[in-house]
């Protein structure tokens, strides 16, 4: 258990130093995580507004700060070209998040295609009824790209590196609301770049309960 909460603390902290340097995609993370906590709460009612919820504001926004407003050039404080730093990204990296994003957009297409879903729905009489079903789409599509990295990682890395990683993910809306809720403080004072990441050891905000054991 000690291993696992250490590795657990190793991959939040990476995370953090390597690609969220920015203070507005820090920001838009925090706009992310409180629409997954929401998207949370829905899932135990409505799982096809959950995922609409998780995938256009969640998802949208979290990846505009990623793709548009984190630094690509190199890495002074860590020492490492963006290029290396896409290269040991342990989750989806800004290459395989283009085609995750890609499968995404274009997932809508095959209820046009095939309105059935191969006999999963029943056709839509209604532009409710087409959303709800996109929403479920979409709610497998990310269960599913879970899933997949993680028993991914099994093989490239080890099983632990796996269930680390896929904990990481479903944690993250906590744990971005934990680090980031001052970001937007940070903004207004004309703050972009965090300057925390010239320290070389993770802060208390990335530290973990350890077992007692």
């Amino acid at each position: 258990m000690h291993s696992f909460l250490q590795a657990l603390q190793t991959q939040r902290w990476d995370d953090h130093r390597y690609y969220h340097h920015s203070r507005i995609n820090q920001s838009l993370h925090l706009v992310s995580a409180l629409s997954f906590l929401t998207a949370y709460v829905l899932l135990f009612t409505n799982p096809a507004a959950a995922a609409l919820v998780g995938w256009l504001i969640a998802m949208v926004s979290r990846q505009t700060g990623h793709f548009f407003f984190e630094p690509k050039g190199y890495d002074a404080v860590n020492h490492a070209t963006h290029e290396h730093k896409e290269e040991i990204k342990v989750g989806y990296n800004l290459q395989r998040k283009v085609v995750l994003l890609s499968i995404w957009a274009l997932s809508p297409l095959v209820l046009w295609i095939q309105p059935t879903l191969f006999g999963l729905f029943t056709a839509a009489t209604s532009t409710g009824e087409l959303i709800e079903q996109v929403g479920l789409i979409w709610l497998l599509l990310g269960l599913g790209g879970l899933l997949f990295r993680t028993v991914h990682l099994f093989f490239l890395r080890d099983v632990q590196t796996g269930l680390v990683w896929i904990t990481k993910i479903v944690t993250d809306p906590f744990q971005d609301i934990k680090t980031y809720w001052k970001a937007p403080l940070y903004l207004l004072r004309g703050e972009l770049i965090d300057p925390m990441h010239g320290k070389a050891q993770a802060p208390e905000e990335f530290h973990v309960a350890r077992d007692a054991g």
